[in-house]
């Protein structure tokens, strides 16, 4: 064989192995890139777009926080605004509980010194007969008498 031959079959055969390459195995080989790059940039973009999502949750978790604060310190301010009211609610009413208590002692250290004072009219009255029976031994009658202590003690 020639030398020549050999080597105007071989090119033969390389353009035939290049047109077939061409026609059938290059365009599944140029989608799959195709494909491939196209899914290579929908990560990239999706990627981007967790990236914004992360830095936006991150932003509103932040503002949920200080809202979440606010809203404890608002709590909090109620809170002790409600405890100083029911403090000054119970002084008021041991306030009031301890004026009534003392209101009732006055009243019944009244009441003591009015049975006292009648207990000392009767005691009067009675020394006051005791002495007007020493100095009238002579002649007394109990009724006639008896109205006139009666309104001695009403008058003392």
């Amino acid at each position: 064989m020639n030398i020549n031959a050999t080597l105007l079959a071989q090119t033969i055969m390389f353009v035939m192995f290049v047109w077939f390459c061409m026609k059938f195995v290059w365009p599944p080989i140029m989608q799959a890139l195709i494909e491939r790059k196209k899914l290579i940039a929908d990560g990239l973009a999706a990627g981007e777009r967790g990236k914004h999502e992360l830095e936006l949750a991150s932003r509103r978790a932040t503002e949920s926080m200080h809202d979440a604060k606010q809203k404890a310190s608002d709590v909090i301010a109620q809170a002790e605004k409600r405890a100083s009211q029911i403090i000054e609610e119970a002084k008021n009413s041991a306030k009031e509980e301890g004026d009534r208590l003392v209101a009732g002692a006055k009243a019944e250290i009244d009441q003591e010194v009015n049975r006292a004072r009648e207990v000392l009219r009767q005691q009067v009255a009675e020394l006051a007969v005791a002495g007007a029976e020493k100095i009238l031994r002579r002649e007394i009658d109990a009724k006639a008498h008896a109205e006139l202590l009666t309104a001695l003690k009403n008058e003392i």
